[in-house]
């Protein structure tokens, strides 16, 4: 039986630094330590730093959504090839809603069932986060407060219970990794990796929001796989990480190489300077990730600085955090948090010591780069508008509510918001290295006129040198709509009709100052 730990107990039970109470002690009285009440009136911060059966994991995330009903609940994205439930819980200040510009983040554990520590880090991040909420944590307040997070603690619990089966110390490397089907889940997503290398080869072709191919279909698509794909078209997830086991590194896309035939190429995203810094945010703060032996775990990635391009490692297709990236809006990184797979209990209070801070400045990256909301003259939310970035060779999409986030490394960037049937509208945007604040940058779109209209080069507020991005498709694959304005090109509001709320302040910008230095 493992023993219950409290975190920072002294604090959480006296009010005062004075030392850890005897769990003993919560057990008087009949009641169970869970349960029992914290002196203030607050639930106590009570974490069983044990392995978790698949219904000791929901016993424990729907006690925690209970215990913070206003911050927290449970839900299911579907089920398991044998019927379980694959469940969440979400944790913000309004369970339930997408507010506007809140972005969405999720952690997925468990997805080879045998690598179990993903699994438990979530169930204890999930009631760590519960507690220091409802005591006032400023850290935690303000994340819940301004994030909407998604904790995923097991993909596979079908797997997972093969693996427990064997128990902690015996399990084998394969044992219980797959799911009933025998199917691999991180090999089960649809391979656009290979579709994106061939489009980027064509000259204003976009390689972004690739469609699923009808073929995948036709082959074995497992019920986990498909739950997590309509999680990802139900929600506007911006931020994702996988959390797996056997070696000590963080790796993100592309998993796939360039040359399938090689076993090992560095093969980056156009947004790898970004996926470099979401990398650097969990391995930096990481103590064994950041140890200079090359004797520990992961030793060999120690020159790396524990982070890796994924196809630079070892090269897969079919992977869920290239899929995230090439489908969605969403960067997802994959992160191994130890060369044990299956980890005896005693040292799980260990594993999340090391791995607490890494997941709550990992979720914090959310807030970097840029958001804001996307309107027609009228103020009414345009969905489905792509926000381009010059030189990064991926759009994302606004959600339906108009509102986007981008994220973006610092240094200066022109962003350019577009949609069928309006002009396009370009900012200069300067993000400062030490903003950790997502600056806000909202766009107006201009309907285009009966017949279209032609521009000399470099006219308008882009100023001379800055071309229009290459001609591509809508969000959806549809052609864009002729006759858009070039880059920056000024716009006047339409002929009658009364002047929106806002209209005075964007006209105010003079035409020789595009720049929006965003302040924090």
């Amino acid at each position: 039986m493992a023993w219950p730990y409290f975190l920072d107990c002294g604090r959480y039970f006296s009010g005062e630094e004075e030392g850890c109470h005897d769990p003993l002690e919560k057990l008087r009285g009949g009641l169970d330590a869970e349960d029992a009440p914290h002196p203030s009136g607050l639930p106590a911060t009570f974490i069983d730093f044990a392995h978790h059966s698949y219904a000791q994991m929901v016993r424990v995330l729907k006690r925690t959504a209970a215990r913070c009903p206003h911050i927290a609940r449970t839900y299911s994205i579907g089920r398991s090839f044998d019927g379980k439930d694959l469940l969440v819980i979400e944790l913000s200040a309004r369970p339930g809603q997408h507010e506007l510009m809140e972005p969405e983040v999720k952690l997925i554990g468990n997805i080879h069932g045998n690598e179990v520590a993903g699994r438990e880090m979530l169930i204890y991040l999930a009631q760590y986060l519960c507690s220091e909420y409802l005591l006032g944590s400023p850290r935690v307040q303000r994340l819940l407060n301004t994030t909407r997070l998604h904790l995923l603690p097991s993909m596979n619990p079908d797997g997972y219970e093969v693996a427990a089966a064997e128990g902690a110390g015996y399990n084998g490397w394969t044992s219980g990794r797959q799911n009933t089907q025998n199917l691999d889940l991180n090999r089960n997503f649809p391979d656009l990796t290979s579709e994106f290398y061939r489009l980027a080869a064509s000259r204003g072709t976009r390689t972004d929001h690739i469609a699923i191919p009808q073929h995948y279909w036709w082959g074995k698509v497992a019920p986990e796989t498909k739950a997590i794909m309509k999680w990802m078209r139900t929600i506007p997830f911006v931020l994702s990480a996988s959390l797996h086991g056997g070696d000590l590194v963080v790796s993100y896309p592309f998993d796939f190489s360039q040359h399938p035939h090689e076993e090992k190429m560095f093969s980056p995203t156009p947004d790898e300077k970004m996926f470099k810094l979401l990398a650097r945010a969990y391995a930096d703060v990481h103590p064994m990730m950041m140890d200079r032996s090359e004797n520990r775990c992961g030793g060999n990635f120690l020159k790396r600085g524990s982070i890796i391009n994924g196809a630079d490692w070892y090269s897969f297709t079919g992977g869920m955090s290239d899929f995230n990236y090439l489908h969605s809006n969403c960067f997802e990184i994959t992160v191994e948090l130890g060369c044990v797979k299956f980890p005896p209990e005693e040292a799980l209070y260990t594993l999340w010591q090391h791995n607490k801070e890494p997941l709550l400045n990992f979720v914090e990256t959310v807030h970097r780069g840029i958001k804001g909301v996307v309107m027609d003259k009228f103020g009414k939310p345009v969905k489905n508008a792509r926000i381009s970035v010059k030189g990064i060779r991926h759009d994302i999409t606004t959600a339906p509510d108009g509102d986007y986030w981008r994220l973006l490394p610092p240094g200066s960037h022109i962003v350019i918001a577009q949609a069928p049937g309006y002009s396009k509208v370009a900012k200069k945007v300067t993000i400062p290295a030490r903003m950790k604040r997502a600056g806000r940058v909202d766009f107006i779109l201009q309907p285009l006129g009966p017949g279209p209209k032609k521009f000399p080069q470099g006219a308008g507020r882009g100023g001379p040198g800055l071309r229009d991005p290459p001609a591509g498709a809508g969000p959806h694959g549809e052609p864009e709509e002729p006759g858009q304005e070039p880059l920056g090109a000024r716009r006047q509001p339409g002929a009658g009709g009364s002047k929106p709320w806002w209209w005075s302040y964007f006209t105010s910008l003079t035409a020789d100052k595009p720049r929006w230095l965003l302040k924090y």
